[in-house]
């Protein structure tokens, strides 16, 4: 391609930077949340404008900003890709971190280089910095990609996205037209495979888990703890609790998972073939990378909140949990019913639930994605798998956008990326990147 790498690789660092010090924290509670998304969407606006690419700047609500912008391809019947980075990031207490959060700071570490350390390094100012990045590349270089491209930086996705990617397909999916897929988190971060040192897999997200949160309601009458009832709710919703606590759901492998479990098994020269205790056992060879296999393998359902009563000497006449349960596709309503039966008799269950979604895991753009990484690294595989997470690919799905989980980084073996996310001390190698930033401006040009 015609663009300046080292130029494109400083720009993505400096980018990353300044979104990280514009403190978009999403509390989930529109009294605190403050303007910080519309102040990270306008920088945006304003990047992109620079390069001359016009943005359009949403605000579904006051200090909710969005901004989505079109580049044409130079292949006008070819469908469009949405690229989409969301903008707010999670709270950060600074108590618990060695760095002040939103400092954007940059460490010397003696195993890892120079990191950048900030809420959003990696979920994921990270990513939306390298796409302005990349784009000015490209438009520096004269480059037009293959296909239009719709950039999308979107609000609210740490709490469902109601003002953010659910407000746009809802109320402007004119801008999403002729679109059929889409690359955004969580994905892309390269894990090291046991025994060979000079190859890495670049998990690609084809699937994501649904999410389903119960709410559980044991009722019973009230009274004084010195005439104890049989009907106590605390006692049936604290066993209703332990019950989903205690339950494993069987093993599934749903298309991604079973792709996913095949690539390793190859590359790594483990058997992966098995189930239950067998399969287990060779997981827990591969190290966290087993770990990351091992959360698509089952629903999941986890008891998260419990609350009842205020007193010690008052028998409540209302207990309630809260449970945070993950869809394998294609088992749609089956964690429901057994969650039900394992809560029993007198335990009432309300759901909220998000269904999951799945991608085809080859064709054009998976082969794009594949050839990319392998230009920067040739011992790079990109290997498919199912994302327990949730992310904004679910709400472009209802536009027929099939959403792929892809924001590469090149990261030094035994750096967890995945365990970073939502944590204290979230942080980037700058390599990681200067790689990502190459990567991206040749999906851009390419996919």
């Amino acid at each position: 391609m015609r663009t300046d790498p080292g130029l494109l690789e400083e720009e993505a660092i400096e980018l990353v930077r300044d979104l990280i010090r514009i403190e978009s924290v999403n509390t989930g509670d529109p009294a605190t949340i403050g303007d910080g998304e519309a102040r990270a969407a306008r920088y945006v606006a304003e990047r992109l404008a620079e390069a001359g690419i016009d943005g359009e700047y949403v605000e579904p609500a006051p200090g909710r900003g969005n901004v989505v912008a079109r580049l044409p391809g130079r292949d006008p019947s070819a469908p469009a890709l949405v690229v989409h980075a969301h903008l707010d990031v999670v709270p950060a207490s600074a108590a618990d971190w060695s760095v002040p959060p939103f400092a954007a700071r940059v460490l010397d570490d003696a195993r890892h280089g120079e990191v950048l350390y900030g809420r959003g390094a990696l979920d994921m100012k990270g990513f939306a910095g390298t796409v302005v990045a990349a784009v000015r590349a490209l438009r520096r270089g004269r480059v037009q990609p293959r296909r239009d491209l719709v950039l999308a930086f979107v609000a609210d996705e740490e709490a469902g996205g109601a003002h953010g990617a659910q407000w746009l397909v809802e109320h402007r999916p004119d801008l999403f037209a002729g679109a059929t897929e889409a690359i955004g988190e969580v994905g892309g971060f390269s894990v090291p495979l046991p025994g060979d040192s000079a190859r890495r897999a670049y998990l690609l997200a084809t699937a994501e888990k649904g999410v389903g949160w119960g709410i559980m309601r044991a009722r019973g009458a009230a009274g004084h703890p010195s005439r104890p009832t049989r009907d106590n709710p605390v006692g049936r919703i604290a066993r209703a609790v332990a019950a989903i606590h205690d339950h494993e759901f069987p093993v599934r492998r749903t298309e991604a998972t079973a792709a996913f479990l095949a690539a390793l098994g190859l590359l790594s020269g483990r058997d992966l073939s098995g189930d239950g205790a067998e399969l287990e056992r060779e997981l827990d060879r591969l190290g966290f990378v087993g770990d990351i296999a091992r959360a698509g393998l089952r629903h999941t359902a986890t008891p998260t909140v419990l609350s009842a009563g205020g007193r010690p000497n008052v028998i409540p006449g209302e207990a309630v949990a809260e449970i945070d349960t993950r869809i394998l596709p294609g088992g749609e309503g089956e964690i429901e019913r057994e969650v039900e039966r394992l809560a029993g008799h007198g335990v009432a269950v309300e759901w909220r639930t998000m269904p999951p979604i799945a991608a085809p895991a080859d064709g054009p753009l998976v082969d794009a994605l594949r050839a990319a990484v392998a230009a920067e690294d040739p011992g790079g595989v990109v290997v498919p798998h199912l994302s327990p997470a949730s992310t904004d690919n679910k709400h472009f799905a209802r536009l027929g956008i099939a959403g792929y989980g892809f924001t590469p980084l090149r990261v030094p073996d035994g750096f967890d990326a995945f365990g970073l996310l939502h944590a204290a001390d979230e942080r980037v190698p700058l390599s990681a990147l200067r790689f990502g930033a190459r990567v991206t401006a040749r999906i851009l040009a390419t996919a």
